[in-house]
Parts: C-alpha cells; sequence; structure tokens
C-alpha cells in the first residue's frame, strides 16, 4: 500500500489523490508571493456593550479596550492561487487580549468571516482554524456619492453596510500594539454532540508588509436584518446575535485600496 501522506507538503480531504493545491501550495508545491496582491476594502466600526460582547468571546479571552465591533467587506483581487479570479470577504472582529499559560497576546478576535467562494472558505477552516462561512457579496452600489454593500444567502439579503460624504485622508495609526488576528479553533468530535476533538485558540501573527495605495474616510451605516429560521436555516442564530449587539455610536469609515498580503503560513496555536 502507497504512504498516503507526503510530510513533505500539504494534504486536505480527500488525501488519496495527493498533496492540496491552495493558498500556501502551488501545483508544483511553491509558495506564492504575495508582496503586490491588490485589495479594496471597506471598514465600518460602532461601539457596542461590553457585557454583550464578553458573551460572544470564546475560552482564554477578554475585551481589550473599548467594546467596539468592527465590519470589514475586502475584495481580494488578481488571486494568483485562484489562477487570477477574485473572491470577497465579510469580518466580523472585536479588540480583545488572550492570557494562557504561555501566550499573553492581544489583536482583534475574527468572529466569523463570510467569504463567496468555497475553495477559501474549506482552505481556511481546515488548515488554519478561521471561522468561516459561505454567503453572497455582491458589487456595492453607489449612487449619489453614497456606497452601499449587502450580504446575503439564498437571496435573503442579512446585512447592509454603508459609506458617504467620502474625502481622501491619511490612514489612522494603531491605537493599541497589534501581536495578531485571534480565531477559535474547533472541530466537533464524530457522533458526540457537545465534545469536540479540537479546540484551540489560534493567531495569525501580524507583519505582512501592506502598502496602502489610497485611503478614504466617510459616513458609516450599518444594519445587521433579524432573521428566520427560513431564511437562514443554517445561520439565523449568527446574524441575528449580531443584530442584537448595541449600537451605542459609529465611530468610523473608511474604503481603502492596499497592496500587500500574507499567506498565513505562520499561523500558530496559542496556549
Amino acid at each position: 500500500m502507497k504512504e498516503l501522506i507526503d510530510r513533505r507538503k500539504r494534504h486536505r480531504m480527500p488525501v488519496v489523490f495527493g498533496p492540496t493545491v491552495g493558498p500556501r501550495q502551488g501545483p508544483d508545491g511553491q509558495a506564492y508571493d504575495y508582496s503586490e496582491s491588490p485589495r479594496a476594502s471597506v471598514a465600518v466600526s460602532f461601539l457596542s456593550e461590553a457585557d454583550a460582547l464578553t458573551q460572544l468571546l470564546p475560552p482564554g479571552c477578554r475585551l481589550d479596550g473599548e467594546p467596539i465591533v468592527t465590519v470589514e467587506r475586502s475584495d481580494l483581487l488578481e488571486v494568483e492561487w485562484l489562477a487570477g479570479r477574485a473572491y470577497s470577504m465579510l469580518a466580523i472582529k472585536f479588540p480583545v487580549a488572550f492570557e494562557g499559560e504561555r501566550d499573553c497576546v492581544r489583536g482583534p478576535f475574527l468572529s466569523v468571516l463570510w467569504e463567496n467562494r468555497p475553495e477559501p472558505i474549506i482552505s481556511g477552516r481546515e488548515e488554519l482554524g478561521f471561522a468561516k462561512l459561505y454567503c453572497e457579496l455582491p458589487p456595492p452600489r453607489a449612487v449619489g456619492g453614497v456606497y452601499e454593500w449587502s450580504a446575503l444567502w439564498d437571496g435573503h439579503e442579512f446585512l447592509r453596510l454603508g459609506l458617504s460624504d467620502l474625502a481622501d485622508a491619511d490612514p489612522p495609526p494603531p491605537t493599541l500594539p497589534i501581536d495578531g488576528t485571534l480565531h477559535h479553533r474547533y472541530l466537533p468530535g464524530l457522533s458526540e454532540p457537545g465534545l469536540a476533538d479540537l479546540e484551540q485558540i489560534v493567531m495569525s501573527p501580524s507583519g505582512a508588509r501592506v502598502r496602502t495605495i489610497s485611503y478614504r474616510k466617510g459616513k458609516p451605516s450599518i444594519a445587521f436584518v433579524r432573521s428566520t429560521w427560513e431564511q437562514l436555516p443554517t445561520m439565523y442564530h449568527i446574524v441575528n446575535a449580531l443584530a442584537d449587539l448595541p449600537i451605542k455610536e459609529m465611530r468610523a469609515g473608511c474604503l481603502a485600496e492596499t497592496r500587500g498580503a500574507s499567506d498565513f503560513s505562520n499561523q500558530r496555536v496559542l496556549s
């Protein structure tokens, strides 16, 4: 019987066909150069309530500073590992600190990340521990200087994001030192409801070289649409939890174009 796993290469199911091609491994096993990867992003943040956000944090994490929710929509363009295709993603983040036996780090906790292609969803969930889900992320609408983005599943809109009064600005400096982005990696046990085969806090370390090409600030707006089980059979509980977060004050809105990214090969487990 042949040896299924080549320990020098990355594999995902189905492994019987050999090593997996993906964002961290090309057809010949090579790594990709992400130094000029183009990205267009819109981010909106609002002040919520600490008690409400605390209910959404994984073990070992606590809020770090103000209870700010950041919603970021990004369009990744000319993606080499997808042979030049593009895809979009929608991230919901909170600022947290993780305090473990070995590691004490701070950074945004990526609570959920929606994407509109299966390939980055599968690779990010299995190889990195990102909490990825699928949704439709159509191009923005722009009328009279007002930009609007939507997120939908099977035609049902569950998020509306907006920016208006856009003006050129300088990117703001980081308000806190950030070690990386934190994730709650969870693999359920087979035939054992409530038990996990694996549960970890993992981190995408900071340090990717990203250049800002353009940056504009604007007046933000956001609305999560409370949804029924019939409308979002597997995600209504997530969207409704986000819709229940109090919006005490809108904080910031921006539209940016950047170059450069990470392939997350330095992803690591915290303990």
